[in-house]
């Protein structure tokens, strides 16, 4: 049963489930699906209701975009889709998070790649793990102009950086851009206008 204080608490069955599968969250502790578990026992039975249908329709519906790997509820996302951002251009970043951030800043207007994660050998991911050779074929076929890699500077970050840029240098432009993070920093934590900065003080990766 949930402990809180160092006092043990009791909690009805289906309350102690609800918080227990709260807990599974990332960034949520013990008191923190409690609170949640309370606030949603106070709504009404509808909003509840919606609730749940916004996660199981979202689950269901939401999967990757068949181009560039971003999260998308159609074979092709709407960044993709959209014929007012610059197609010579593809930021590659490792989660769709970093897409999120970098499109709060509305300073990047080019098209991107997610890789799905970053080369971690002591993890058991190499780069046949991620969209690595999905991302050389798009730069071969296409006529892409600059890769730009935005890639949180960690151990990991680092890897995958120099390995992507050394595959990409023969056929384009890569750069990278310049963080005013510390190393181990995640681009999603970043403030928009560090993020901006970053964007417009990118340089060709060595």
């Amino acid at each position: 049963m949930p402990r809180e204080g160092g006092n043990l608490t009791v909690y009805t069955r289906p309350l102690a489930r609800l918080i227990e599968q709260l807990q599974r969250l990332p960034g949520v502790g013990p008191k923190t699906a409690q609170r949640l578990a309370l606030h949603i026992l106070k709504r009404s039975e509808s909003e509840v209701q919606a609730l749940a249908q916004a996660i199981l329709e979202a689950k269901q519906q939401v999967g990757l975009c068949s181009v560039c790997f971003h999260l998308s509820a159609e074979p092709v996302c709407e960044i993709c889709r959209s014929p007012n951002r610059d197609s010579h251009t593809i930021c590659v970043v490792a989660d769709s998070r970093d897409v999120i951030a970098l499109e709060k800043t509305r300073e990047y207007r080019g098209k991107y790649h997610v890789l799905g994660g970053l080369i971690s050998p002591m993890d058991g991911i190499g780069p046949d793990q991620l969209n690595i050779a999905q991302l050389v074929r798009r730069v071969g076929k296409q006529e892409i102009k600059e890769v730009i890699l935005a890639i949180s500077p960690s151990v990991e970050g680092e890897t995958t950086t120099l390995y992507i840029g050394q595959l990409l240098k023969p056929f384009t432009r890569v750069t990278r851009i310049a963080f005013g993070l510390p190393m181990g920093g995640d681009l999603e934590y970043a403030d928009e206008v560090t993020l901006a900065r970053a964007l417009e003080g990118r340089r060709e990766l060595d």
